[in-house]
């Protein structure tokens, strides 16, 4: 009986096992669909399959990642045709991928994805194609960060009998995280009291007393890793309020009272230097110097000597006596003006104008 030839089908559609059909070519890794990984690993994405003898046309494989989005196209990452490996379609993994096998012809087109990021994570698709034979498989991957950065804290106040949070956390890391408390030191037993939240990394220690001092760990975890981090938790008694705030109150008074001292100073400095300025700037400008009281009486008679000499003495006669009362004298002047029926005599005047007497 003759055979009929095998119905050539759409390209990434498996070709049909019908009864009284020679298979084509077929996909032997299909055992698993779905991987995880870490970030920064390494992943292999299996494509392994068996030729047949109808299958005679050119050997092309392709990868392709499917988008989340249907609206999307699927982008080609890697290819091997016509004897040629094409890796430059998908830029974001220039570089890092690579056929596991460097010949696929014989039977291996396995993908290899190095230094996986979280962006890698989607539905990745091996199609095979030698005429007529066609096959296509598609597995998940899954990028998951390990957790990292995990950060400890203490909420509360540590003293006794108070309720004291011991708070966990994680900077980076795929959900879902998980986290865990222990002791360091001891049996590692958390306190009767403590109550646990794995979701969050809260750890809440009620009416704590002075043995759950000691040192706490705590560690985030997911499928792909762990991260840990360390904190100190030291339960003291309560502390003397009644005491620190007398303490403050006598503290702010004594600071009060300081600053009250030293402004007082200062004003009193400041009315000090105002005053001395004054008092220097009126003596200055307001005070004259005395006047010499012999320079005066002399100058003064000397302008008498001038004025007889110069005159004849025929005209002398009129001027043989003079007044006393015409000699100038700061104590006469002030003698005569405090006083004013005083009448100075020919003695005084003569004591006044020094040793020169005018008869």
């Amino acid at each position: 009986m003759k055979v009929p030839p095998v119905a050539r089908v759409p390209w990434g559609r498996a070709a049909c096992p019908c009864p009284g059909l020679t298979r084509s070519l077929s996909i032997t890794s299909a055992d698993q669909s779905m991987f995880e990984k870490a970030q920064g690993e390494k992943v292999t994405l299996p494509c392994t399959f068996v030729l047949s003898d109808e299958d005679e046309g050119p050997l092309d494989i392709e990868w392709v990642l499917i988008p989340a989005d249907n609206q999307k196209k699927e982008q080609i990452i890697i290819m091997y045709a016509v004897d040629r490996i094409y890796n430059h379609y998908y830029a974001a993994m220039t570089g890092r991928m690579q056929f596991t096998n460097p010949d696929p012809r014989s039977g291996d087109g396995s993908l290899d994805i190095l230094n996986l990021k979280s962006a890698d994570t989607g539905t990745y698709q091996c199609k095979v194609k030698k005429a007529p034979g066609v096959q296509s498989q598609k597995l998940q991957l899954t990028v998951l960060v390990k957790p990292a950065r995990t950060k400890c804290s203490i909420e509360g106040s540590q003293e006794i009998g108070n309720d004291i949070i011991l708070k966990c956390a994680s900077q980076e890391g795929s959900p879902l995280l998980s986290y865990a408390w222990r002791r360091v030191a001891g049996t590692q037993e958390l306190p009767a009291t403590s109550m646990l939240n794995k979701n969050t990394g809260e750890l809440l220690l009620k009416n704590a007393s002075q043995d759950y001092s000691g040192t706490y760990t705590c560690v985030a975890s997911n499928r792909v890793g762990t991260d840990e981090c360390f904190v100190e938790l030291n339960v003291t008694p309560p502390i003397n309020t009644a005491g620190i705030i007398a303490g403050a109150i006598v503290g702010t008074l004594l600071g009060l009272f300081l600053l009250a001292f030293l402004v007082f100073c200062c004003c009193k400095k400041r009315r000090e230097k105002k005053y001395e300025k004054e008092v220097h700037h009126d003596i200055r400008e307001d005070v004259p110097p005395p006047k010499s009281r012999s320079s005066t009486a002399r100058s003064y008679i000397g302008s008498n000597r001038s004025s007889l000499g110069s005159m004849s003495p025929s005209n002398m006669e009129g001027y043989t006596k003079t007044p006393y009362s015409q000699v100038p004298s700061e104590d006469f002047e002030r003698t005569t003006g405090q006083n004013p029926n005083f009448a100075p005599s020919k003695y005084d005047i003569a004591h006044k104008i020094g040793d020169i007497t005018v008869v």
